[in-house]
């Protein structure tokens, strides 16, 4: 055949099952006289009869009947491939998944994350990538299967679910002399500060807001992480600006928070993915283990 009509191979099932033009016809809910030129069809390309008359009857050819079992199995195969994904036994999947999330998601989170899939579905493995770096190809390529954080600018296609929304807020050791008198902006800007920067440029959402007032931080040191600038702080007299939820998944003491005297936007952390998982079963679920997560912890 040059083109490819799997509806032939339906009607071609319910002709070889019933041998009789019309019996076939009321399966597939079709006319007699549709049924008759689809049978003619299926001769011209198959170059045999399939049904010859038999008395007030039809039968099947030596080649129908050879091919018989095979048309079945085609048929089924066919179906299946084009249907929806059924649901899926969670419990007997075995798979890992590979989640892209900063320091703060893996110290607040994966340990409850992971009892919570050992006790529904203990064949799924879990593995969290660093997020070093943002790169949407990661999802597009399959090298990752969630990537947990702000959604960048080029994420295009990708898909996402919002978890919750994060602030900046500062942070610095208790006892500290920002503490003593009422915090301006001029006076926080001023401070020795400690940032967080993967790359040389620093520049971020603080510094966007004071530049608004024409205000610029006296960056001291610049470190690869938020925890390292909770560590920082709280061993130093310089001051930094972290993300709140930040402030739960460091273990050290004598750190207090402040609201920062500039308006900084809040921003939103998702869980995204590529669209060619949206129907898998199994990361349907991961998705909505992950969301109750955080909203249980959120409430």
């Amino acid at each position: 055949m040059s083109d490819l009509d799997f509806n032939l191979l339906v009607a071609l099932d319910a002709l070889l099952r019933e041998q009789s033009v019309s019996a076939a016809a009321r399966r597939l809910g079709l006319s007699t006289s549709a049924m008759s030129r689809t049978l003619s069809r299926l001769r011209a390309a198959l170059g045999d009869p399939i049904l010859v008359p038999a008395g007030r009857g039809m039968v099947a050819t030596p080649h129908a009947l050879a091919i018989a079992e095979e048309v079945q199995v085609l048929k089924d195969a066919v179906k299946a491939v084009l249907s929806p994904p059924s649901t899926v036994a969670i419990r007997e999947v075995r798979r890992d998944f590979t989640i892209r999330a900063n320091e703060a998601f893996v110290l607040l989170y994966a340990a409850d994350l992971s009892a919570a899939v050992a006790n529904a579905a203990p064949g799924i493995r879990l593995r969290f990538a660093p997020r070093s770096d943002k790169d949407v190809q990661a999802l597009r390529d399959a090298a990752i299967d969630l990537d947990i954080g702000v959604l960048p600018r080029d994420g295009g296609e990708l898909r996402c679910q919002s978890l919750f929304e994060d602030r900046f807020v500062g942070v610095a050791r208790a006892g500290h002399p920002i503490f003593d008198a009422g915090l301006t902006a001029a006076g926080y800007a001023a401070c020795g500060h400690v940032v967080f920067s993967p790359q040389a440029d620093y520049a971020g959402p603080v510094d966007r807001a004071l530049a608004e007032l024409d205000l610029y931080r006296d960056v001291r040191l610049i470190v690869p992480s938020f925890p390292a600038v909770i560590a920082v702080a709280a061993a130093s007299d310089l001051i930094g600006s972290i993300p709140k939820s930040y402030c739960k998944s460091s273990p050290i003491s004598g750190i207090r928070t402040f609201d920062l005297p500039v308006a900084v936007p809040v921003f939103n952390i998702v869980q995204a993915w590529h669209p060619r998982m949206d129907a898998d079963p199994a990361h349907r679920w991961l998705r909505a283990l992950i969301f109750e997560t955080f909203h249980n912890a959120m409430n």
